[in-house]
């Protein structure tokens, strides 16, 4: 017997699974679009604005602790003057290593150099008293350093507004375009199922009606199915062998009447039982089967 049922079952899961797989397939893609770009925006401007707090915290601890000792006639703490120079050493190294938007590197570049400067006097404060000049240099170099890093603390929190927007955009868009697609996959789907049921429902349903047709000795019902597939086979078999019971039974008949006055041996007596039996039972079995399609 041919496999073309088992191929169209096989065929048809495979082509939902297919579905399925469209679905997840471009679920992940967009899924991956949009972790990427909320990545970029953890990874890169803000890591940056993170870097330009760190610098402006070091420069307030190293001022604040000069700025005190000059007030106060004392020598300033270098051990912890030393260790917010290396924090902001750090953050600066750091940020160099994270430049990502347009202009961020020239920025970068100014101050690198401004606070170069600015250790370098911090680093005279602390081997020789403070002086006045000392003491405005100071300030006014740190002042030029917190404008620079404000602007680079305003330029990624720009940006990081901009791809934020940028992120909900593609969400929405991914949405939208998920939807669509999850749509005409649920309807392409639904329509397969459909005409995939009603193919076998209608023929199963012939094969029944074929069956209880025979039961009740109708000879002239027959079986027509398109295709080559086993439906066609049971078709013909089936038409086969309403032609040979429509044929027989005069002839059974016949015999039947023939015999009637005769002797019957006691083998054909129970030949006859078994017969008899096997109808019985086939006809139990035939009612039993469309009892059981009825309640359906």
């Amino acid at each position: 017997m041919k496999n073309s049922i088992k191929t169209r079952f096989t065929l048809g899961m495979i082509f939902l699974f297919l579905i399925i797989l469209v679905l997840s397939v471009f679920s992940g893609y967009y899924l991956n679009k949009l972790s990427g770009k909320t990545s970029a925006i953890l990874k890169e401007n803000y890591l940056s604005v993170v870097y330009a707090r760190e610098m402006s915290e070091g420069l307030v601890n190293i001022n604040q602790e000069i700025t005190t000792s000059f007030l106060m006639h004392r020598k300033s703490d270098s051990i912890k003057i030393i260790k917010q120079l290396n924090i902001v050493n750090a953050s600066l190294l750091s940020e160099k290593n994270n430049i990502t938007e347009p202009g961020e590197d020239k920025l970068v570049s100014a101050i690198e150099s401004d606070y170069s400067e600015y250790r370098d006097s911090v680093l005279k404060i602390i081997k020789s008293p403070e002086s006045v000049a000392g003491m405005i240099y100071l300030h006014n170099k740190s002042g030029d350093l917190f404008q620079r890093l404000l602007v680079l603390s305003q330029m990624n929190g720009n940006a990081i507004e901009m791809k934020t927007d940028d992120a909900k955009a593609s969400s929405k868009s991914a949405l939208t375009q998920m939807t669509i697609l999850a749509s005409l996959c649920f309807l392409i789907g639904m329509s397969f199922t459909f005409s995939f049921s009603s193919y076998f429902n209608q023929r199963f349903f012939q094969l029944y009606n074929g069956i209880k047709e025979i039961v009740s000795s109708n000879f002239d019902q027959h079986l027509y199915y398109d295709g080559k597939d086993e439906f066609y086979e049971i078709s013909l078999v089936f038409n086969e062998m309403a032609d040979k019971l429509k044929k027989n039974m005069p002839k059974m008949s016949v015999a039947l009447r023939d015999e009637s006055g005769k002797d019957i041996s006691p083998d054909d007596i129970e030949e006859l039982k078994k017969m008899l039996l096997r109808i019985r039972n086939t006809e139990i079995a035939a009612s039993a089967l469309i009892s059981k399609f009825e309640k359906k």
